[in-house]
């Protein structure tokens, strides 16, 4: 894929709807880019990931990248739930920029985690003791 047809295909989805901002689609290429690496650090023959395997890995590089204010990130580029992944990835599938395998399903990107328990609780002060 090359840079150009990557902007454009963004630009054209942040056009027909303004549901993501235009940052966090480059934030997901970059999570996959990483998830990618990762698989075929195990198996040389691997390029696909599943819809949990990216959502985990948009996660490790969320808290790396913004720590306790990837939330607050994610937020703010309309990113609520692990289930935006997946119509970010499915905006990008529809306009070729990305492929899928016959057995992916946009429903896979569903409650693989919860944003509150994974991007804020772990910043929580500690309960006080009475």
């Amino acid at each position: 894929m090359n840079e150009q047809s990557f902007e454009d295909a963004v630009c054209r989805i942040c056009e027909k709807s303004a549901d993501y901002d235009a940052e966090a689609f480059y934030f997901l290429r970059e999570g996959l880019d990483r998830a990618v690496r990762k698989a075929s650090a195990e198996d040389p023959e691997r390029r696909h990931v599943s819809g949990r395997e990216l959502c985990e890995a948009l996660r490790d590089y969320a808290l790396a990248e913004f720590g306790p204010l990837a939330l607050l990130v994610l937020t703010q580029w309309g990113i609520y739930e692990t289930a935006d992944f997946g119509r970010m990835v499915y905006a990008l599938i529809g306009e070729g920029v990305f492929g899928k395998n016959p057995g992916d399903r946009q429903s896979d990107f569903d409650a693989v985690y919860d944003f509150e328990e994974t991007f804020a609780r772990p910043y929580e002060p500690p309960a006080a003791s009475a």
